[in-house]
């Protein structure tokens, strides 16, 4: 006579891949969260404003088919986890917490392009033009080969001038770009720590890392909140908290990786990070259910 027993697996939805999620948050010097007797967090009463979204150019249907009310129903979740509770009552609402989302376009940056290009060539003539400097003057050297040479290294000159201002004007570019996506992203933090490290160096390092992940696609939302019965009372903001967390978009869908960011974010709903964390998306728990028999099976 044999026994056989079934154990139920349920794997999470974070175990369909391990992700990192770059987080930022930080609060108002004067907002701190009341504890109760228990040791748990007063409730606090929100309202959802509706941002802007800000998705790039590209076609990408697992987040253009999201809507605002797809997008705050994911969110609502883990923050009732961490005590603030949506209401529709304006009188009791604590908070106006204001949802952004949206994918970041990562720069064509390249090599090949035509500043890159024009910088190449000028540095291929300045070296022509230093081996017809050298031939120039050397004894049997005419005077035309003098001028020439002259004459040909103040064309290379000019153009290693045009070069130089061209790469100049696109590493400005690039400088800028990134800056603005490090202040959406809450890289600023990372920014100021590494940007003006020596390349080649630890922080030069630092500061590679950085700038790979800033200049790659990424999804992200943004969670502002501010005090409602202040705006409504007073007619004017005043600043609560705010979380800013992303994710790489290659090898990954919005709609399906929306939830286990919220839930890794949300343990600073309402706290200050200290500046920009990196935290894995966990991977699944796997609950082992009651055994159940699954009757006799008898042997022939």
């Amino acid at each position: 006579m044999l026994s056989v027993g079934c154990a139920v697996a349920l794997l999470s939805h974070a175990a369909m891949a391990v992700e990192v999620v770059a987080i930022a948050s930080k609060t108002a010097k004067d907002y701190v969260r009341k504890k109760l007797p228990d040791g748990t967090y007063q409730p606090e009463t929100y309202a959802f404003g509706k941002g802007d979204n800000l998705s790039g150019a590209r076609v990408d249907p697992t987040i253009d088919k999201m809507d605002f009310m797809d997008v705050a129903r994911t969110i609502a979740v883990p923050l009732a986890e961490k005590r603030y509770i949506p209401t529709q009552d304006p009188k009791t609402t604590n908070e106006l917490i204001m949802v952004y989302w949206g994918t970041t376009l990562a720069p064509e940056f390249a090599t090949e392009s035509n500043t890159h290009i024009l910088m190449q060539e000028a540095n291929q003539k300045e070296l022509v033009a230093a081996q017809m400097k050298k031939a120039a003057s050397s004894a049997t050297a005419t005077h035309s080969d003098k001028m020439i040479a002259l004459s040909y290294a103040a064309s290379v000159d000019d153009d290693l001038l045009a070069a130089t201002i061209g790469v100049q004007a696109e590493n400005q570019e690039r400088e800028n770009r990134d800056m603005k996506t490090a202040t959406l992203l809450g890289y600023d933090s990372w920014w100021v720590a590494v940007n003006g490290a020596m390349d080649g160096s630890s922080m030069g390092r630092r500061k590679a890392d950085m700038r790979a992940e800033l200049e790659e696609d990424r999804y992200f939302v943004v969670l502002t909140a501010f005090d409602y019965q202040t705006l409504v009372s007073k007619k004017k903001t005043k600043f609560l908290w705010e979380v800013r967390f992303s994710i790489r978009e290659h090898g990954t869908a919005f709609d399906d990786r929306l939830a286990g960011m919220v839930a890794t974010a949300s343990d600073y709903f309402g706290r200050d990070s200290g500046g920009l964390r990196h935290v894995e998306v966990p991977e699944g728990k796997v609950e082992i259910g009651p055994v159940k028999s699954l009757g006799v099976v008898t042997g022939k």
